[in-house]
């Protein structure tokens, strides 16, 4: 029987830290499995960026918060085709307003997808890790979800509750050689960021004690140590990459 090829699924991974993600992982050797929801040329330029740098790595579009989509496309895409040897939980929304302001449906969308979502994923690669008795999982949680932000309270919520996930997933994984953690990213230079205006980017530089926001690839860079086998004794935590900013 042929060696199954080592895979890393990166969900959200056609752009911002998923891409960096992606294609960071895709040079340490793995073929990268990256999903994404929209902008599909999106999806498909970060494939090809991977490619014409010698990596593998295939796009699948996929909604995480839709529990049996996700079951489908781990039945379908990677059991039994991959080694799936790490799971970098980046997929994620925001729907921001003051929580008094806040609609029932725009909190429970973002957990559903920054939350729910992660926690399908992660049950569906534990059980093909479980049988391989071994795999890296790491969630992309925030600053935001150590420290809180005033108009998000649904986005903090799901990501403190990431770390109370990545907590319990890796008490309970460990035994089978599986390793859990999470990335708790500062303010990133990303989409999001850049439509901000000047000065409030300036006030958030200025409440970093390294005065710089952070890029993806700092947060690639911590995603790809706690896949490496430098991290095997690491499980259960939240590295902090956020340039100083500590709760």
């Amino acid at each position: 029987m042929n060696e199954l090829q080592s895979a890393a699924l990166v969900t959200g991974g056609s752009r911002g830290i998923g891409k960096a993600c992606a294609i960071t992982l895709a040079k340490a050797g793995y073929t990268v499995l990256l999903t994404y929801v929209s902008r599909p040329e999106e999806a498909e330029r970060t494939v090809a960026e991977i490619a014409s740098a010698g990596g593998n790595a295939q796009a699948f579009q996929l909604n995480v918060g839709d529990a049996e989509a996700v079951s489908d496309f781990f039945n379908n895409e990677i059991r039994g085709k991959f080694s799936l040897d790490v799971l970098v939980n980046n997929a994620g929304i925001t729907k921001d307003t003051l929580l008094i302001r806040m609609k029932d449906e725009d909190f429970d969308r973002v957990l559903q997808i920054n939350l729910r979502g992660s926690f399908i994923c992660l049950r569906e690669a534990a059980k093909i890790m479980m049988k391989q008795r071994s795999g890296r999982i790491i969630n992309i949680s925030s600053v935001c979800g150590q420290m809180g932000n005033a108009g998000q309270a649904n986005y903090c919520a799901a990501k403190a509750g990431l770390i109370g996930l990545t907590k319990s997933a890796a008490k309970e994984l460990a035994g089978r050689g599986i390793t859990v953690n999470a990335v708790a990213p500062g303010f990133i230079e990303t989409d999001m960021t850049a439509v901000l205006p000047e000065e409030v980017k300036k006030s958030y530089v200025d409440s970093i004690p390294l005065k710089r926001l952070g890029t993806p690839q700092d947060i690639a860079d911590a995603v790809a140590f706690l896949a490496s086998p430098a991290a095997g004794y690491i499980t259960g935590q939240v590295l902090a990459v956020n340039g100083g900013m500590y709760c």
